[in-house]
């Protein structure tokens, strides 16, 4: 039995090794002079520690400028994201209106159109709304998918309806209930979509690089990653460094909830019961 154990802790090991490998070799090539990337022979560690790459990002480009715009059409498309879905799939799980099964398999179905398919019509619409090159054209058009109306449609139903007819006795309205009852329930599955749709937004870079014309004042640090490839070579140590500073808020972001997102995990597989 202990023999089992520690093959499964040195297997374990050796995956979680494998996986932070890719981590530990952009930490390690952040940290070489300039020239020294793709050296031969290959070394992990280069001929000295440059801790200046990392303010070097920010004076070769307005990185922080690209850190806070993605900041921004992250964190508001999270919370549109989050008050859509849950909205929606309140009134898929918990309310009874004429085709309501119907609908969201209609709805459930976009979720097999991919993006690069609605990437002209949704550019034509942006173009009719005056909000090409706009923050509000990265954040609108991918914030009311139906993944997140799924992930949280499933855990209210996971919800006993007693507590909603409960709270609908002693006098609470639909909207009420709602927030009072079912919201405060749904912090686990909330933490999950929030950390997906954060990232999502985050990494996001065919979007905007089709609808942000001026990178400078809206670009997102993907567009940003981009400037250190051009006419003055690839600047591939200060592409990692920049690339590892991007990291930071979703890791503070997967930290902060932590809690709600290894919960909700834990919780799925109870949905629908």
């Amino acid at each position: 039995m202990k023999a089992s154990r520690a093959v499964s802790h040195v297997l374990l090991a050796a995956v979680a090794l494998t996986f932070l490998y890719p981590l530990v070799f952009a930490v390690a090539t952040a940290l070489k002079p300039p020239g020294e990337t793709f050296g031969s022979p290959a070394a992990l560690v280069g001929s000295e520690v440059r801790w200046r790459n990392f303010a070097d990002v920010f004076s070769y480009v307005p990185f922080e400028r690209y850190i806070g715009n993605g900041v921004l059409v992250a964190g508001a498309g999270t919370l549109v994201v989050l008050a859509a879905s849950a909205l929606s799939a309140y009134a898929f799980a918990a309310l009874r209106w004429r085709g309501r099964d119907g609908i969201f398999l209609v709805f459930l179905a976009t979720m097999m159109v991919p993006q690069e398919v609605l990437v002209v019509p949704m550019f034509l619409l942006m173009q009719a709304f005056g909000w090409v090159d706009s923050y509000q054209a990265l954040i609108f058009p991918w914030a009311f998918t139906a993944f997140g109306a799924f992930l949280l449609r499933q855990f209210f139903k996971s919800v006993p309806g007693e507590l909603r007819e409960a709270a609908r006795l002693d006098g609470a309205g639909e909207l009420r209930v709602f927030l009072r009852v079912m919201l405060p329930l749904a912090r686990p599955a909330l933490g999950v979509l929030a950390v997906f749709t954060f990232i999502g937004y985050w990494n996001s870079f065919l979007w905007p690089l089709i609808m942000i014309n001026d990178v400078n004042a809206r670009g997102t640090v993907p567009l940003g990653l981009q400037l250190f490839f051009g006419q003055n070579g690839n600047q591939w140590h200060l592409v990692m460094a920049a690339s590892v500073i991007s990291i930071l808020p979703t890791l503070l972001l997967l930290i902060a909830l932590q809690k709600h997102l290894v919960k909700g995990i834990a919780t799925a597989g109870l949905a629908g019961r």
